[in-house]
């Protein structure tokens, strides 16, 4: 059973982590989710990683604030800078030596990259692989909903005002009443060909958990975040990108562009696949992260793949 422990941060937020793997692990890797989302949507991959026996790495896996069973978070705090600052006290007390694997999906991406920016000198010391899922480093640039581009400006006109509203909300939550109503939504937009009903379930839950003013605050620095440089000034290191072709959130130019800046990185689109990579296909991510994890054991730069995965496009 994972262990369970909470994090009181500086300005007087709790973070929920849950560890797992042995405490000696020569590599840590840390599971970053989404917005809206919570640590539950890198199950499968955590008990990939647990299973590894002798080569298992520590597995750390949190809620971010206002999300989750983590504390709510004043709407001041709604950043993904403040994102980045969390990451980087996360690793300070629960991974405080040795290599890091960080693992980001959608928010979780931008938040690595926020720490990478803001923390640059801790990042180079610590990190020694990546893997981006369904994420972006140009904020809302390539966000079109899958729809024409005037439909797709309406949309983002009505959530940008929705948001607002959500921000200035409160720490109350989504009543349990209203998530049924939002599952063909949530299907539609974050899922992609396939989508199981267990899936979609634990997506809704998860929103359930997500202050109104966590949904609608961190939208502003999610849709304005710009990190390509940053990501252009990082060292070699095994870096893996994955994207859905039918992510209509975080679309392949998104992960095209990354890859671009990225030293060394590899880019995977899944064909058939939505946003939600991590539990819509979870073998193909999961080899992904355990090739890097096995890539930095090793300490080389290989050219080793993750099993089952052929780099470019994949098909469903």
């Amino acid at each position: 059973m994972p262990e369970r422990t909470d994090i009181l941060l500086p300005d007087g937020a709790r973070l929920h982590a849950e560890l797992s793997g042995p405490a000696d692990a020569q590599v840590t890797v840390v599971l970053l989710h989404g917005w809206c989302l919570d640590r539950r949507t890198w199950r499968h991959q955590a008990q990939t990683l647990d299973g590894l026996g002798l080569r298992a790495p520590r597995v750390i896996a949190y809620d971010a604030r206002g999300h989750g069973r983590s504390s709510a978070t004043r709407r001041s705090s709604a950043t993904l800078d403040q994102l980045g600052d969390d990451l980087a006290e996360v690793l300070r007390r629960l991974a405080p030596t040795g290599p890091v694997v960080l693992a980001g999906h959608s928010m979780g991406g931008m938040t690595i990259m926020e720490y990478a920016h803001r923390h640059s000198a801790e990042f180079a010391d610590r990190v020694a692989g990546l893997l981006l899922v369904s994420t972006t480093a140009e904020g809302h640039t390539h966000t079109r909903y899958g729809l024409p581009d005037p439909v797709a400006g309406l949309m983002r006109m009505g959530e940008t005002f929705g948001a607002g509203v959500l921000a200035r909300s409160g720490v109350w939550r989504p009543h349990r009443a209203v998530l049924p109503a939002l599952a063909p939504a949530l299907r539609w937009l974050l899922f992609g060909d396939r989508c199981a009903e267990d899936d979609l379930s634990l997506t809704l839950r998860s929103v359930g958990r997500t202050s109104l003013r966590s949904i609608g605050g961190f939208r502003e620095s999610i849709g304005t975040q710009q990190r390509l440089d940053t990501l252009a000034k990082l060292g070699d290191m095994p870096a893996a990108v994955l994207v859905g072709d039918r992510d209509r959130l975080t679309p392949p130019a998104c992960a095209e562009s990354i890859t671009a800046a990225l030293p060394s990185a590899e880019l995977y689109v899944l064909a058939g696949a939505g946003h939600m990579l991590p539990l819509e296909r979870p073998e193909e991510v999961s080899d992904a992260l355990v090739s890097i994890v096995r890539r930095v054991h090793h300490r080389t730069g290989g050219n080793a793949r993750p099993a089952g995965l052929e780099r470019g496009r994949l098909a469903a």
